[in-house]
């Protein structure tokens, strides 16, 4: 992708990326905080409570992705290859990272599981640990969550926000991509301060993997096998200590 990237959004186009925008920067934060510690609570008490859960996850990432596609139809200057919906610029250099990192992925997978086998503490499974599914129908549903992640996640917060940065805000192509792991990390806040920053290093991987090859391939590809390994990690212990994000009382 080169920096002189010029979507042309319409009128009505910019109105809806600018209201997902929005819900992306304060919105969304709020309401997978308020989510996820719903799931914490309910989790040992309501044998579906993962699975409402997921399948509200399911349903709404679909909504955002049917907004961004709605972008398109309301931009007629504006090309797919805008949103990053393009073959890379180098395919095979593509095909070798995936592979990379398709293997990277399996090995950290082994090893988290050697060490909560072990009794052992894993990083950041804590934080998610109310998310870890415990039946066959909870996996299929984990994978299914993992998948759509990949996929709606890298076209809302990579293909639109960036093209919305650099089209309508008149931003550089580097500064837009930078833009868009800061709002990316804002996500991650449900998992308290350890998951802005988690999702903020992610965010600026995968914002720097769209940007170097100009496609939203690549980021898919590993936002999918980071999410599939995390999602489907067996759950080590019960939900007792997941955190409830309860207020702190004064004086305390």
């Amino acid at each position: 992708m080169t920096a002189s990237l010029s979507p042309e959004f319409s009128a009505v186009s910019t109105v809806i990326t600018a209201a997902l925008g929005a819900y992306l920067l304060f919105g969304e934060p709020w309401l997978g905080r308020r989510l996820y510690g719903s799931l914490a609570r309910r989790r040992d008490t309501e044998p579906r409570a993962l699975v409402g859960y997921f399948t509200f996850v399911l349903v709404f990432w679909w909504v955002l992705a049917a907004a961004a596609a709605a972008v398109l139809l309301f931009s007629p200057a504006m090309a797919a290859s805008d949103l990053g919906i393009v073959a890379p610029d180098s395919p095979v250099t593509t095909v070798v990272v995936i592979v990379t990192m398709g293997a990277v992925t399996v090995v950290s997978g082994r090893k988290m599981r050697a060490l909560a086998a072990g009794g052992r503490n894993v990083p950041g499974l804590a934080s998610i640990q109310a998310m870890l599914p415990r039946t066959a129908k909870e996996r299929r549903l984990a994978i299914a969550v993992a998948v759509t992640d990949g996929i709606c996640a890298e076209l809302v917060y990579r293909g639109l926000l960036i093209a919305f940065a650099v089209g309508v805000l008149d931003l550089n192509l580097y500064v837009a991509a930078a833009l868009s792991a800061l709002v990316y990390a804002l996500a991650g806040l449900y998992q308290g301060r350890s998951g802005f920053i988690a999702f903020g290093v992610v965010g600026a991987l995968f914002a720097g993997l769209y940007v170097s090859t100009g496609s939203l391939l690549l980021p898919v590809a590993v936002h999918i096998a980071l999410s599939v390994r995390d999602l489907t990690h067996p759950e080590p212990e019960p939900i007792g200590s997941v955190p409830t994000y309860a207020p702190t009382p004064k004086g305390s």
